[in-house]
């Protein structure tokens, strides 16, 4: 029962994200810019903790 709620959770998931991708393109581009933006900016932050840590 689990498995078969995943799959359709995943297949959910990802029709919701082709769907936005074709329908709003700019939207898209911008939730994945700001995304990898969020990403990035804890990326810098978890190096800038060790190299205090380190000094």
């Amino acid at each position: 029962m689990t498995r078969w709620v995943k799959r359709f959770l995943f297949v959910l998931v990802v029709g919701f994200c082709l769907f936005y991708v074709v329908n709003q393109p700019e939207g898209a581009a911008a939730a994945v810019r700001t995304a990898f933006l969020a990403v990035g900016k804890a990326f810098g932050s978890i190096i800038t903790f060790f190299t205090s840590l380190a000094s």
